[in-house]
């Protein structure tokens, strides 16, 4: 049985990932650059927050924090304004 500790680390890990490797898609997106690149940051300030609940021992909120910056990647992929699998 997997525990909270060892999914809030894959969900970590894949989330930390796509970040580092996403690619944005040109023009044809009808968000503005500056729509996406807020929305972007605040995947990447959660997947933060992720990452230190994690090792402070917060692990209930520490997976809200890094399903909250999937949910907001996956919109943005979603919307066309970025391209990545996980």
């Amino acid at each position: 049985m997997t525990t909270i500790e060892e999914l809030i680390t894959k969900y970590i890990k894949g989330a930390d990932r796509v970040i580092k490797e996403i690619k944005e898609i040109p023009e044809d997106v009808s968000l503005k650059d500056e729509e996406t690149e807020t929305v972007f940051d605040w995947a990447k300030r959660y997947l933060e927050d992720a990452k230190y609940y994690q090792q402070k021992g917060k692990l209930e909120t520490s997976l809200t924090s890094v399903a909250y910056c999937e949910g907001l990647l996956d919109a943005l992929r979603l919307l066309g304004a970025v391209e990545f699998s996980w």
